[in-house]
């Protein structure tokens, strides 16, 4: 996060309030001074406001009306022109840029700079003639009277380009002036968006945000890929963060770029913050864009495309993110001090400031860091460290679940279990040990989440080189992995205690029945790739990744196309589900079951060049859940369509990733628009929910490929 600057209406109308002689905070004074030593809060918000203004008008703040130093400042913060008068907007270019300048300044001069800097008494004189550039370009300017900056500065940019491709997701543009790929450490960019108009969009076009921006790589075993991910953060002229609204987000400065690259379904991170924050967590959100990123000096061209990228809110309080109480250096007691703290396990990558347990060594956590506040005092450190360490002592008590000395007062157990649900549903590896976040809010308990960081969930990974992975479908995420708890064995705790558990296995019960249904589910997905059917093509264009085993180190499911590894998510999402249901799981599922799956299978028949097989993966009483596996032949398809005839009476109610339709007791499943093309020995599936009565046979089917 950089410099934090004292933007809103409400701190500077109370800094108008303190000139005008005011009472603040029940201190009755006639100004400033008095201000300071009745409230020193107060006084320094009033003093950065006026060095704020200071540094933008550059002129003095003395006997400056108040109100008016507001009104100045929030206009600058609301444009990057200032007092200047740019003929071109800033916006994107081709061949060749002039722009002419001017100001309502009378008597005015106009300095000039390209390099970023902001304009002085030295700088460029504006000779009244355009300025002409053919390369991407920040022009700042000021206007001087007499050798003083008079007025806001401002800031026009332009990022010269060649690229002709339209696109029908909105498109972020970054231009890096010519500096090349940053490391970890800030480094100026010129960024714009550009929303889609009548479903297209276009370099040409003029951008809904263009600003001054920083960048730097971020991640850390993703900060190695080629798709690299950044930390984006939107500026002002004085370098300070400028809060932009980002298609439908709400305003914020700060930014992330996940760029999909293991995940080749390109929504694995997308599903899990959208179905989070369904169930009830917090959960960053995000929007979609096609990612244009210039390092070099020449003109933006076609081959700086970098494919489809998530931008994402990052972690941080505020109002419009996680909205807890900010903690400020002088709270230093009860109550103040109780929040807000935002927390992450971070496995072997935890940075300071970090927590350090006091217990047992043998059951200590470990690498629990604070993320905010940034300055952490070693007073709220002892207070949040205490803290942790009762819930961490709760858990090795007599009486675990006790609501007065217990896990129970000190974590939002509904938010912690639902994160056990969301994690066990996702299987990603660094769940529970990596980017697993947990925030306290003042005179409130821990509550687990936000989310973070499932790219490699969902049947992503594969295993490293030599080490393959065990099977994502049976079994415990939260189990601890090579005998080691990760960061600390709380879960592992918190799963072994039976009312905990049995509130995770009544919530997954819960959920089956709505947002955790094969079929929303397999609906979500639906809802998250239909904007991408396009871009997804070009993603993989420029990244032909899908038939490559490793990606950025991480082994990878391999197909021919993108409709493949959705499929592969989806029978993913299903078959964990049915094992979550099962008895050696949380049990029950949408009803109860009240006999042993059925999972007698005749032979795989077929017709023309694909074979289909037809399992009963779950029954109960009056309904079952059924499974039909598609498989190409020696040669590739373009659709396929199965038929067959119940033997006892079913009816079908509900199905996914096939159309059905029924004539008396004979079934027709036709594929849909993502997975009728199969590549020569490749397999797809759809499902179905329907009932039965006396008996529930396995039918024979019948698979024609097209």
């Amino acid at each position: 996060m950089h410099k934090t600057r004292v933007k809103t209406i409400s701190v500077l109308a109370a800094a108008a309030v303190v000139m005008a002689g005011y009472s603040v905070g029940g201190h009755g004074f006639t100004g400033p001074r008095e201000a300071a030593a009745a409230d020193q809060t107060a006084a320094s918000d009033w003093d950065e406001t006026m060095r704020e203004f200071d540094a933008l008008t550059g002129s003095g703040s003395a006997g400056i009306d108040p109100a008016e130093a507001t009104a100045i400042i929030q206009q600058a913060e609301g444009e990057l022109t200032g007092d200047i008068t740019f003929s071109v907007p800033s916006g994107t270019f081709r061949g060749q840029v002039s722009v002419q300048l001017s100001t309502g300044i009378a008597g005015a001069e106009i300095r000039y700079t390209t390099n970023g800097a902001q304009p002085n008494s030295g700088s460029t004189l504006y000779p009244g003639t355009a300025l002409t550039f053919t390369s991407t370009t920040q022009l700042r300017a000021q206007a001087f009277v007499s050798g003083t900056a008079t007025g806001a500065m401002g800031t026009a940019i332009y990022i010269a380009h060649s690229v002709t491709t339209t696109h029908d997701l909105p498109l972020l543009v970054m231009d890096a002036y010519g500096e090349g790929k940053p490391d970890r450490e800030y480094q100026d960019v010129a960024a714009m968006i550009m929303e889609p108009q009548a479903s297209t969009a276009s370099l040409q076009q003029t951008p809904a945000i263009a600003t001054r921006a920083a960048f730097h790589l971020r991640g850390q075993s993703s900060a190695n890929f080629e798709k690299a991910p950044y930390r984006l953060e939107l500026r002002d002229n004085l370098d300070d963060d400028a809060d932009y609204p980002v298609l439908g987000m709400p305003a914020e400065s700060d930014w992330v770029l996940r760029g999909p690259f293991p995940d080749k379904t390109l929504i694995r991170d997308a599903f899990a913050y959208s179905i989070g924050r369904d169930m009830g967590l917090e959960a960053p959100r995000f929007a979609f864009v096609e990612f244009y990123l210039n390092l070099d000096s020449q003109p933006m061209v076609a081959g700086d495309y970098q494919g489809v990228y998530m931008l994402v809110e990052n972690i941080k309080r505020s109002s419009v993110r996680l909205d807890i109480e900010k903690l400020k250096n002088s709270q230093l007691t009860e109550p103040e001090i109780s929040g807000g703290y935002i927390l992450q396990i971070n496995l072997m990558a935890a940075e300071p400031p970090t927590l350090q347990c006091t217990g047992d060594s043998a059951t200590c956590w470990s690498d629990l860091e604070v993320m905010e506040p940034d300055e952490l005092q070693p007073a709220q450190q002892a207070w949040i460290t205490n803290y942790i360490q009762k819930f961490h002592d709760s858990l090795r008590s007599s009486n675990p679940a006790d609501p007065q000395t217990g896990y129970p007062a000190y974590i939002d157990v509904d938010s912690f279990v639902n994160r056990v649900v969301h994690n066990e549903l996702a299987r990603e590896g660094d769940a529970y040990i990596r980017s697993t976040h947990f925030y306290k809010d003042r005179g409130s308990k821990l509550f687990a989440g936000p989310l973070w960081d499932y790219d490699l969930g969902y049947d992503a990974f594969t295993g490293f080189a030599g080490m393959p992975s065990a099977s994502l479908i049976e079994g415990w995420q939260y189990e601890p992995m090579f005998g080691m708890a990760g960061g600390a064995d709380w879960f592992v705790r918190l799963m072994a205690d039976a009312t905990f558990s049995a509130q995770v296995k009544a919530r997954w019960q819960t959920l089956r029945q709505g947002i955790a249904s094969d079929a929303q589910m397999i609906a979500r997905m639906a809802t998250l790739t239909a904007p991408l059917a396009n871009a997804a093509q070009r993603n993989f264009q420029r990244w032909p990744i899908l038939s490559t085993a490793t990606v950025g180190g991480f082994g990878t499911q391999v197909t021919q196309t993108w409709e493949e590894q959705l499929q592969i998510m989806r029978n993913f999402l299903t078959r964990r589900a049915a094992w979550l249901d099962s008895t050696s799981g949380w049990g029950g599922g949408v009803l109860p079951t009240t006999s042993p799956p059925t999972t007698t299978t005749p032979p795989p028949t077929g017709t023309g060049a694909c074979t289909a097989g037809y399992a009963i993966t779950s029954q109960w009483d009056t309904g079952f859940q059924g499974e039909v596996t598609v498989t190409a032949g020696s040669s590739a398809i373009t659709g396929w369509t199965v038929n067959w005839t119940f033997g006892g009476g079913q009816t079908i109610t509900q199905s996914w990733n096939a159309t059905l339709t029924s004539s008396g007791s004979s079934v027709t499943a036709r594929n849909v628009s993502y997975n009728g093309a199969l590549s020569a020995g490749a397999s797809t599936n759809f499902g179905f929910i329907g009932t039965w009565s006396g008996a529930n046979p396995v039918p024979t089917v019948a698979c024609t490929a097209s």
